[in-house]
Formats: C-alpha cells, structure tokens, sequence
C-alpha cells in the first residue's frame, strides 16, 4: 500500500510534487491505516548514464534522491523508485536510461539511495525487434530480464519490494512469484469507468496465484482523479481490495493546485475494505456468477476467522435493488452481513440479501458465523406447529425433479414415517424411517429460485435438512453439429479440459447444435420452464493494444433452446499461460460460469451454442465452446 506518482503526474513528477504528496500521506493519516511505500515513477532520471550511472535530473530534483530517501524515511514512509527493463525506460517527453545490461550496478545504486521498493517496467527491451517502445509480441520471455534483476538485488543486504510490471504478455503469474512479489496482469489503467471491466476480466485467471508474498497488481487505483463518480470508486476500490491487489494511490493528495476531495479519502481511509485487502489468510475473491443482460455479477472469496466477502457490482447505469443469493458464494445462512457501502448491519441473514446498489456502484458485504450452502437447520429455516415443520427461503440453482434432500433427526426409537411435499409439488409422498436412524433421504421437485418452501410431517423432531442439487448431465463440444465455418479443434494433453477438444469461430452464422432430453416437472409437454447450465468456454483474447481504447478481454457466448431468444453471456479470459512462448495453450485453457437458461421442455430439446450479439458488440467472433453440464 503506497502511493505512486505516475496516474496523475505522469511521467513528469518533481522533489515538490514528491515531498507534498509524501506529507499529505501522513497529515491525512492514510499512513496509519496501511499507505507507507512513496514511489517516484517514470521521468526522473536524464538521458545518458553519467559515468555508467543512472542518476537523477538535477533540475526536477535538487536534493538529490538519497536525500529525498531520507525526507520520505523521517517521515516513517518507505521509499520506492521507477526503473525499466530496457535500454530506455517507458516513452517520455525526453529519453530516460533503462536498466538492462547494468542490472547489479543499478541495484547497487538503488540500495546506496536505500530504497525500498522498486517498480520494474518492459519497455525499449526487445534487441530482436530493434527495441521498440512496447512490443506485446516479443522475440523471446521477458523473464529473463526480470529474474536478472531478482539476482541482482539479492545480492544487496537490503530487503526491497521488487514490482514486476510486464503487462501480463508471458503469464506472469507463473512465474513472477519465484521473482518478485507483485505482477502486473495486463496494460495500464486508464481514466475511465470502462478501464474496471477491462482490468477485472483480465484479473480471473490470475486470482488463484494470489497468496501471502506473491500478489497479482491491477494496477495503481485512479480514486481522487476525479474521473469516476464516488459509486464507482467505491467499486474500483473494493475489487482491487478484494482480489488483494496492491492498493497504491495514484491521485494528487495535495499539491500546489489539487488536494483531494473527502469523498474518495474516505473511500481510501476505509477501514474495513483495507482490511479485506491486508488480510492474513491472503486468498483472492473469485468471480462467482455473471447476469450479462441483467448487467450484474457476483465475485466473493474467503477471509480469516471463516469470513467471507462478497461483491455485487452494477455495472447498469441506474440505482436499483440487487440481491446476492447466499449459495452462489457457497452459503446458505449469515449469522452476520455487513453492508460496508451502505453502512448497515444485519442479523440472520437466510438464502439471500437484497440492497439498492447505485448506478456502477457496488454491494459490498462481510458476512459472518455462515452455514454452507444446502444445510437448513430447523432452528434458522423452520416453522413448526404440532408435527408438521415448514421450511422457507429454499434455493435451488435449477428447476428439477431431481434435487436431493437428507432429512436430519433425531434418532427414531422405532419405525416409523415421514411425510413430504414442496411448493412445487402437491403431492405428498411418504419416507420410511426404520428403527434406529437419524436421517434418511429422498427426491425433491423444486423450482430455479430462491422462494421454495419445504413442508415435512414428523413426529420424530427435524434438526435440519439438506439440499442438494442435480448432477446435472455433460455434453462435450464433439456432440454438438458445427455449421457454417465454425469448427471442431483438437488440444493437446491436459488441456481443453474436461474434452480435449473445443469448437471454435462461433458468430452469428456460425453455430453448433445437438439434441438435450430434459424433464420439465408435471411431465407437460406444453410447459417450459428454466434449467441452470454450466458452460466451459476458453478466452486468451487479451486486449493489449485496443487497452487503451474499447478493448475488453471479453467474448461473448449465446445459449438458445428450441429457439427461445438466445441468452449472453460475456466471459472473462480464462487463459493461463502465453500464447506467445506456448504455442496455443492460452487458448487451450478453460474456465466454466453458470447461466440460467429458459425453454427447456419434456423431451428432445434443441440447443444452440455461438455468438447471435456479435455484431452488436466489439468482438465478433465468440469464445471457444468446449462443453456444458445441464442440471436437470
């Protein structure tokens, strides 16, 4: 935690804009709620080493950078500089002096000034190509650079913060960490409200690499610039705290023109996001469910103490309610949820919560002393009256006569019977319960949602029930017929999973289809109703250059049965290794999101995989079909 100079001075800072900057970090007390690291970005040094050394630009700092390193040290902060791991550092008004090549005489250097960090970019580094100013297709890994650095720093009898930024060309996640102890995942941030969904689609497949001492970087966060509305700074701010990306201050805090407003220090001063983004357990939230056309998503993850935090983001442009529905986080009942945004508090939170989110605004949430998704303990779910109990706020993930249900008692002194209807089904059937047991199990109809209610006759006393939903069926992409130029493509060993193959070069004309038996409860054959599909998918699309412009990291997939309106869904990157020096394997890579799907009827149902929104959106060829599971 830190603040950086370059998201609002750019490649231009100065000792004044360093100093005040450094001084408002402890007037302010960002200080004491965790901000320590002051790092001077690109634009500090001059041209041409001076005797083979980097040096600073007398001019912007007259002081001198090891008496910077001790004003910002008297203050109780750390000291972090900007190098590159090129012959240049990134382009500025004027050429600066790279790294590469003097890596242990400038570690030498940077520890003499007695740094504590040290942010490491990619530019001007590819000897092939001619050293351009970025190349996202290098000749060959920019690991090496990097691990030349690692080398040269260990050798220095100073611990320094080593930031690796080479924008997620090489996967770094793979092996930044051995290196260093932050990745940047992809291409700068920008000021725009779009530069959240670009970055967050691009985090996915790196969360999971995320552990105390290894942390994937976002990149520095553009609260206070006053590019954002306060909502989406509070979003900004809560993903990067909750996928535990370093949270570095990119805005003036103060300075001869610009002192920041309250709202965004209170967002930066709060307390609890902080501490979901310091906390000891160290594992990055997940992205849980996507609502593409609803334009909501759900991420969540766990904390110490067996806490856990969620995220609903609105990405729609209006104020509305939102509800987090308990079991797509993998719970089923909150002692405790706190609303950190809304600043409220609630009490016996059961299957779901409901808040107003603000337009691009964000519900974040605590939730405390939880039960795990599918147990109702009858103590928290029940109604009871006489030998019957009624269960409510049951969720089920699809519509099915196929769920199953456990029913926990106590233990039956002799046999005897339960009986058991849903609010789905009328009809009541009857449990044999022999002598001596304290559960038995059954088939249960229950619809997609959250509203079910359970009603059991016992006289045996109910201590809880458990839900659980269908398996489901998996169809792997060689049982779907390609049309048009889409086709089937093979992957090499352990990847492509579950299949081993994908079809790809889906659009609106190219498709794939195959033939799915459902069973729609009541066995009507002119009903329909929804079941919860869980699609695999792979995406290495990542947005380098369109970064700066509408580039999203994102693809489309559309789901259509019996030719009902087609439902999107817009994935995130799955990819986890490089297109660039493995052949094919970020491709190769697949990610799974789960989708609620309208039209499924009794018997033979068609279904239709591609991209019908593809012209209507940027990409317009979608991401790569490898199979689905239909929870029937």
């Amino acid at each position: 935690m830190g603040w950086n100079s370059y998201n609002h001075y750019a490649c231009s800072p100065n000792e004044t804009i360093v100093k005040s900057n450094a001084k408002a970090l402890v007037d302010l007390g960002l200080d004491k709620v965790g901000y320590r690291y002051v790092t001077i970005d690109c634009g500090w040094t001059i041209p041409d080493r001076v005797n083979g050394s980097l040096t600073w630009n007398e001019t912007n700092f007259p002081s001198g950078f090891p008496a910077i390193g001790e004003y910002i040290h008297g203050l109780g902060l750390l000291f972090g500089v900007y190098e590159d791991a090129g012959i240049r550092s990134c382009q500025t008004q004027i050429e600066q002096a790279g790294s590469l090549y003097h890596e242990a005489q400038d570690a030498a250097m940077f520890v003499s000034w007695k740094i504590d960090a040290l942010k490491y970019d990619n530019c001007f580094s590819d000897e092939a190509t001619g050293y351009p100013n970025v190349n996202y297709a290098p000749s060959t890994s920019p690991k090496p650079r990097f691990a030349n650095m690692t080398k040269a720093l260990a050798t220095q009898k100073r611990a320094v913060l080593f930031q690796i930024c080479e924008w997620g060309i090489d996967f770094p996640a793979l092996w930044a960490p051995d290196l260093g102890n932050t990745w940047r995942i992809g291409n700068d941030i920008i000021p725009a409200w779009r530069a959240i969904w670009r970055t967050l689609n691009q985090a996915v497949p790196h969360s999971s690499f995320a552990a105390p001492g290894q942390w994937p970087d976002l990149d520095m966060l553009e609260v206070g610039n006053d590019v954002l509305t306060i909502p989406e700074e509070q979003t900004h701010f809560s993903l990067w705290a909750i996928l535990k990306s370093p949270l570095v201050i990119g805005a003036a805090l103060n300075d001869e023109s610009t002192s920041i407003n309250k709202d965004s220090l209170a967002i930066l001063s709060n307390q609890d996001v902080i501490g979901f983004n310091q906390d000891s357990l160290g594992k990055s939230a997940d992205l849980k469910r996507r609502w593409t056309e609803e334009q909501y998503e759900v991420w969540s993850g766990p904390l110490s103490n067996g806490r856990t935090v969620a995220a609903v983001i609105n990405w729609a442009d209006n104020a509305r309610e939102l509800t987090l529905n308990l079991p797509d986080i993998g719970l089923q009942y909150a002692g405790q949820v706190k609303d950190i945004w809304a600043e409220r508090v609630s009490k016996d939170v059961k299957t779901s919560y409901t808040s107003t989110v603000d337009p691009h605004g964000v519900m974040l949430l605590e939730l405390q002393d939880t039960v795990a998704a599918g147990l109702y303990k009858s103590l928290d779910f029940a109604n009871s009256n006489g030998n019957t109990y009624t269960f409510e706020s049951i969720y089920a993930n699809t519509t099915s006569e196929q769920h199953g249900i456990i029913i926990n008692f106590d233990i039956a002194s002799k046999k005897t019977s339960l009986k058991i209807k849903s609010s789905m089904n009328s009809n009541v059937h009857s449990i044999s319960v022999p002598a001596s047991r304290n559960s038995v199990s059954s088939k249960l109809t229950l619809h997609a949602g959250a509203n079910n209610t359970v009603h059991i006759e016992s006289s045996i006393h109910i201590k809880s029930i458990q839900i659980n939903s269908p398996q489901g069926k998996y169809y792997p992409c060689r049982s779907f017929k390609p049309s048009g130029s889409s086709k089937l493509e093979n992957c090499d060993s352990g990847f492509c999973k579950p299949t081993g193959s994908k079809l790809s070069y889906l659009n609106a004309s190219n498709k794939a289809s195959t033939s799915i038996q459902a069973t729609i409860p009541g066995n009507s054959e002119s009903e329909s109703t929804s079941k919860y599909v869980e699609i695999d998918f792979t995406n290495n699309d990542i947005a380098f250059s369109t970064s700066w412009d509408l580039g999203s990291n994102s693809r489309n997939i559309t789901i259509s049965v019996n030719d009902e309106r087609p439902v999107r869904l817009e994935v995130p990157l799955s990819g986890k290794h490089s297109e660039l020096f493995g052949p094919g394997k970020g491709w190769w890579d697949t990610s799974t999101l789960g989708i609620l799907v309208a039209g499924w009827k009794n018997g033979t149902n068609v279904v239709v995989i591609g991209n019908d929104s593809g012209d209507d959106v940027v990409q317009s060829y979608g991401a790569d079909f490898v199979g689905l599971r239909v929870f029937d």
